[in-house]
């Protein structure tokens, strides 16, 4: 038996193990396929972002990088999880370069720029204001898949590194404004309305293009991280509205649209209309492939068929992938590709760039070749067969079931229809198709259909929906 000193010692310790273990629970869902991503105060608190950092620096430590650069968006958490992120990272030894309020972009540019072994970006993206989120770079690209799992397991187990690092700060605006002016080449001035959402776009996408000599209106260019006119998404229509307005009342050349981190960009054109994400792709492919015959384009599941067909009726290469920016740049690598691009806005360079997805890039490369052709932006696309497409329809559908549900819907349909499966399933009809696939980074089912008819359209969209509702009600029983 023990003495009572013993007794209690043994109490003491057994109540500070409960004491750690409540402390240290994770919810695992915010390690996702491509980033970390959850709610603020339930799943990111400051204790939380601590171990996340020395997680982050214990595997970046394993992987012989002991210097990271540090970026963030503007929402009303991310300067907390800033600091938070920087201490956990000092205490496994990892010396941090903070380059402050920033684009994703900007983030991936300053590793290049600065010769650093990685870094991370304090994020939510385009969610709402109550997310925030991590991108993290290990060597010049996002770890994504398994690799983010391990950060998990490291935190899970408290099997970090010990260290004492250092932190910098680092101002890279003039130095990545500089590097996109000479570029390209704008040589006649056009105008422009940009709609930022109140995300960091507006902040060095404003001063850029008046350097080039547009006339800009700026909507929404003041960073909020409350997002209070729109949350910062420009795949969904109504986040557009006032884009739209302001390009036909004003007789802009084009609208532009970025997402609260800048790595998505929305596109209206003179006339009015939104270019998808796949739109957009294939008139930059055009462009693209006139200097670069033969050239391999990666497009993902959500993309039209026309789009692959027209790459290739260009002489290039068409691909088509799994959706996720770091999946896509990941088979760029492996396919040597120039040029890859995605529904939600994702445009991702690597003819004179650096291979990732830049908003704030791709609106200068947009600009550039209206300049250069002299034609307005609906009259580039007028070629391209006509179809009846929906955008990205997003339903809701907890993280817990949504994998399960997307597996249901792929079991009812096997051995009826044609099936692409590289990624959720994707149906192919003679007259069109329809997508399905469970979001990385939402807790939503993500369609979308295509066909040759509006009616057909309807048909294929029913078809899907009700297969999608049963298997749903059956899951959530």
């Amino acid at each position: 038996m023990r003495s009572p000193v013993l007794q209690a010692d043994y109490i003491d310790n057994n109540i500070h193990y409960l004491y750690l273990q409540r402390r240290c629970m994770i919810n695992r869902d915010v390690f996702r396929e491509y980033d970390i991503r959850g709610l603020v105060d339930t799943d990111l608190t400051p204790d939380f972002v601590v171990r996340l950092g020395q997680a982050i620096g214990t595997y970046a430590v394993n992987h012989a990088v002991t210097k990271l650069s540090l970026g963030r968006d503007c929402r009303l958490s991310s300067g907390l999880f800033r600091d938070a992120l920087s201490r956990g990272l000092n205490l496994a030894g990892i010396d941090v370069v903070d380059i402050g309020l920033c684009t994703t972009p900007m983030l991936y540019f300053s590793i290049r720029h600065l010769n650093l072994g990685g870094g991370v970006m304090v994020t939510g993206s385009h969610n709402p204001p109550d997310f925030n989120g991590f991108k993290i770079c290990i060597g010049p690209d996002t770890i994504y898949g398994s690799e983010i799992q391990k950060l998990y397991g490291i935190m899970a187990q408290q099997d970090f590194i010990s260290g004492a690092g250092k932190i910098e700060q680092v101002d890279i605006s003039t130095d990545y404004e500089d590097y996109l002016f000479h570029n390209v080449t704008i040589k006649n001035p056009l105008t422009v309305a940009l709609d930022a959402g109140n995300g960091t776009g507006g902040l060095f996408a404003l001063p850029l293009l008046r350097r080039f000599g547009c006339r800009v209106m700026d909507i929404y260019c003041d960073p909020d991280g409350r997002f209070p006119n729109h949350f910062p998404d420009p795949t969904v229509p109504e986040n557009l509205n006032e884009l739209v307005r302001v390009v036909l009342e004003h007789k802009a050349d084009l609208g532009i649209g970025y997402d609260g981190d800048a790595d998505r960009i929305g596109v209206v054109t003179d006339q009015g209309e939104i270019l998808w994400g796949d739109e957009l792709l294939l008139l930059f492919s055009r462009f693209v492939l006139q200097e670069n015959p033969g050239a391999t384009i990666i497009g993902e599941v959500k993309c039209s068929h026309k789009l692959y067909e027209d790459i290739a009726r260009h002489g290039g290469r068409p691909i088509m992938w799994k959706a996720g920016h770091s999946l896509i740049k990941g088979k760029m690598k492996e396919e040597h590709a120039l040029l890859a691009g995605e529904m939600s806005g994702h445009v991702f360079f690597a003819d004179r760039y650096f291979g990732y997805d830049d908003a704030v890039y791709a609106t200068i490369r947009l600009l550039e070749i209206l300049s250069r052709t002299g034609k307005k932006l609906s009259e580039l696309l007028a070629d391209v067969p006509k179809t009846y497409a929906t955008p990205e329809i997003r339903v809701d559908c907890p993280d817990t079931i949504k994998f399960r549900v997307v597996d249901a819907v792929k079991t009812h349909f096997q051995d009826k229809h044609a099936m692409i499966d590289i990624d959720g399933l994707r149906i192919v009809f003679p007259d069109g198709w329809g997508l399905l696939r469970a979001s990385n980074t939402q807790p939503v089912i993500v369609l979308r259909f295509e066909a040759t008819s509006e009616a057909r359209l309807h048909e294929i969209r029913r078809l899907f929906e009700s297969v999608l509702h049963e298997k749903m009600t059956a899951l959530h029983a």
